[in-house]
């Protein structure tokens, strides 16, 4: 096994908490702080229109980076080698508007474990959007290269508005949510608790404490919410929805023939990793393949087990997804989408003969 000592510039070991607490405060200390100049006293009274919407779209960012780079990890158990930090920092789904039971469940068991396979991955799981080949092509796909991305702006807003609520019910329904230890009822108490805590935080207080007439608030709300949702889906997607990775459809009892590992090399792909800033904002989540592999290693570490992945892929003669760019990564995931909307896609998965 290799194993590796990471030092950062500050002479910081890696290993430990004390790297992560550094970076993370960075995120966590420009989303407070753009709160507070939204919200305080001194600024309310002369905010101009045009700093409130910049102010706001700042929020976005924080918003963004806390959700990949510290509740991602927190909620993988990941961030740190204490199970209460992991658990305390997990927390903080509930103050981006989501609910960290049904993230955990969504994202650790259902995508992580049947990445790209339809009925079972919810990430591609969509009412409006075709992700995989084998969901039904519906007259109004062909549009979705259009519409497409701008629904993608609406992910945060619609997790906050239903989307727990849904997938609470389901989850309930199918007995996924018994392993958390609480009934739906509570979940669902504390669902609504939540929500109305980040309605008060994020809403309510700028409308009480800013002079600005109140739907700048609620546009600037929405604004940010936009921008979040934009930025998370952006992330996520391009890492399996593209023109390399693979899809798959169950066997009849649910099985499918493949290696679990190879399965997420067939299916999940890096993008961008010479690029230190995305890596850092993104919480290392442009590293997905070595992520994938090993969940429960912090992202600080990807950079630096990426290079033995790459070599065991190449040894073992299994595919190694990357696009050297973020760019790339998109169009890649645009052409995907536009094909799987024309049945473009289908037609090179099963030609004709």
């Amino acid at each position: 096994a290799n194993r590796y000592l990471i030092i950062d510039e500050d002479e910081i070991d890696t290993n430990t908490i004390t790297y992560q607490w550094k970076t993370g405060e960075h995120i966590l200390d420009g989303e407070t702080s753009d709160y507070y100049n939204l919200n305080s006293n001194d600024v309310g009274e002369d905010l101009t229109v045009s700093i409130s919407y910049l102010l706001w779209m700042i929020m976005a960012l924080g918003m963004g980076g806390i959700g990949l780079s510290i509740m991602h990890d927190a909620n993988h158990g990941s961030y740190s080698k204490s199970k209460d930090v992991n658990k305390v920092l997990g927390y903080l789904a509930n103050f981006l508007g989501a609910y960290h039971r049904n993230w955990k469940i969504q994202h650790n068991r259902l995508h992580h474990s049947y990445t790209n396979i339809e009925g079972y991955d919810e990430d591609i799981m969509n009412k409006i959007m075709r992700f995989s080949p084998y969901q039904k092509r519906k007259p109004y796909h062909k549009y979705q290269i259009i519409y497409g991305p701008l629904a993608y702006g609406l992910a945060t807003l619609y997790w906050f508005i239903g989307k727990d609520f849904d997938t609470l019910k389901r989850f309930a329904k199918s007995g996924l949510f018994d392993t958390t230890g609480i009934s739906k009822n509570r979940a669902l108490l504390e669902i609504i608790c939540y929500k109305i805590g980040y309605l008060i935080l994020t809403v309510l207080i700028p409308l009480y404490t800013t002079s600005l007439p109140w739907y700048h608030t609620i546009l600037g709300f929405l604004a940010m919410q936009y921008m979040c949702g934009m930025i998370l889906t952006l992330v996520f997607q391009p890492a399996h929805v593209i023109d390399e990775t693979e899809f798959y459809l169950p066997e009849v009892d649910g099985a499918i023939d493949s290696n679990w590992a190879i399965h997420q090399m067939k299916t999940t792909s890096n993008f961008a990793n010479r690029n230190w800033l995305l890596t850092w904002y993104i919480g290392g989540l442009n590293f997905q393949v070595e992520h994938h592999l090993f969940p429960n290693i912090c992202h600080i570490h990807y950079r630096d087990i990426a290079p033995i992945v790459k070599e065991t892929a190449k040894e073992f003669g299994i595919s190694y997804l990357e696009h050297q760019t973020f760019r790339s990564a998109l169009r890649s995931h645009f052409k995907v989408i536009k094909e799987l909307g024309t049945g473009e896609y289908d037609k090179r998965l099963h030609p004709a003969v």
